[in-house]
């Protein structure tokens, strides 16, 4: 496969990262829409399957590029699936107009108190579109299966890595190393998936 650049539909340094970790041994250059000046693009659906369609389109309509978009959360069962589509804006309030992580893992923390129910899966949906007009996108889902912990551990991965405790390693998603993570992760998952659909898209 010749060398490409595709246009990530995001400027979140750990994906970035996890992404070119995948997809520069295929010979694709993983750019954030940042690079190019691309604004991000207003996530109003309730679900992950249309912010990521809507997400990619506008990536790909800006830098003229093929896009990939990336809607992942987190869906605690106690919360009722919540905060899914919201996880990185879930302790947004007017004090706090962009909510760092520890801002969120806070808030989630604090819902959850004295809750037993501690099951939760973050889900990661991935869009990969060849032009914003492409009307066959490649969609891959994936989902990993965990427990919310009462404080976070490990310094590794991002966003709620640190409170999500993956029972069987017997460690957080933020304890595991990259490359450990990105074999069993949600975005692992759905990357494989994506990665095996990939060349028949871009020949």
């Amino acid at each position: 496969m010749s060398q490409r650049k595709i246009v990530l539909a995001s400027n979140n340094a750990g994906k970035v990262k996890e992404f070119n970790a995948l997809f520069t041994p295929l010979g694709i250059e993983v750019i954030p829409q940042g690079v190019l000046g691309i604004p991000s693009c207003e996530e109003p659906f309730p679900t992950f399957i249309e912010n990521a369609i809507a997400k990619a389109r506008h990536a790909s309509k800006l830098s003229g590029l093929p896009a990939l978009a990336d809607d992942s959360g987190i869906c605690v069962d106690a919360l009722g699936g919540h905060p899914g589509v919201l996880s990185a804006r879930f302790a947004l309030s007017d004090q706090k107009r962009d909510p760092s992580d520890a801002d969120n893992n806070a808030l989630l923390v604090q819902q959850l108190l004295g809750c037993t129910r501690r099951q939760a899966h973050f889900t990661c949906t991935l869009v990969f579109l060849n032009s914003e007009i492409d009307p066959e996108p490649l969609i891959a889902l994936g989902h990993w299966q965990g427990e919310i912990l009462e404080t976070p551990k490990g310094s590794s991965g991002f966003g709620y890595d640190p409170l999500f405790w993956v029972p069987e390693l017997k460690k957080t998603a933020a304890e595991m190393s990259a490359e450990e993570k990105n074999q069993i992760s949600h975005r692992g998952q759905a990357l494989q998936k994506l990665l095996a659909q990939l060349p028949k898209k871009l020949s």
